[in-house]
């Protein structure tokens, strides 16, 4: 099994280093160079993450907090300095690990190997995408932002899953209709613009509606 590391820092050389070593060790990388990014490749399904914690736009600890309770794979932080302080926020965050850097590329590659190991001793498989502090787990069929679950009924859902797990793209109503109620259902397609109205008032409870768009004359789409 070709097991997959997400490596996030935003210096390139380093990912470069780690990217080009885990490669020719047989794993499977991704790279992200700051933490907005690495919210986005979770979606990828990493078998484990490599976590700078000093980035410019969100931080390393920023970062797992956001994505701890809908990512079982291990967290091994990068930092250049740490403290017993800094050890217990990084563990409190949802961490596994601290790799300090300068480090010795066969050791890290050895505690990376530890890691996974153990991990696949009782793993856990999630399918979550992040927009913004709005979370969908699609495994559990959960909308939720900063932790709160937002109530959707299954309908409502299911236009949010279909939207967007097809981010950008734009639905019109009767497509909608077709793929969620189905050809055969009994009714029409207006029945769509109500369960929309009602997805973008919850959605605004949390500040999120901006996620689901109209494009006038043509229909609905789901942007981050």
């Amino acid at each position: 099994m070709v097991y997959r590391i997400l490596i996030v820092d935003d210096e390139k050389d380093v990912v470069s280093l780690l990217k080009d070593y885990f490669e020719l060790n047989q794993y499977e990388t991704i790279t992200a160079y700051s933490g907005q990014e690495a919210l986005q490749k979770i979606s990828m399904k990493p078998d484990l993450i490599l976590l700078d914690v000093s980035m410019p736009d969100l931080d390393g600890m920023t970062v797992c907090k956001k994505i701890r309770d809908y990512v079982a794979c291990p967290i091994l932080f990068l930092t250049a300095k740490i403290e017993d302080s800094d050890k217990i926020r990084g563990f409190a965050a949802g961490g596994d690990d601290y790799i300090l850097k300068p480090f010795s590329i066969d050791e890290l590659g050895a505690r990376v190997a530890a890691h996974i190991r153990r991990e696949y001793r009782d793993h856990i498989e999630a399918n979550v995408r992040f927009f913004g502090n709005l979370v969908i787990d699609y495994s559990a069929k959960k909308v939720s932002s900063e932790n709160a679950a937002i109530p959707f009924v299954k309908k409502e859902y299911e236009i949010i899953e279909l939207l967007s797990m097809n981010t950008g793209q734009i639905f019109d109503k009767e497509r909608i209709y077709e793929k969620i109620w189905g050809y055969d259902a009994q009714g029409d397609a207006s029945v769509v613009a109500e369960h929309i109205r009602r997805i973008r008032l919850k959605l605004k409870d949390y500040g999120e509606e901006y996620h689901l768009e109209t494009v006038w004359g043509m229909g609905y789409k789901w942007t981050k």
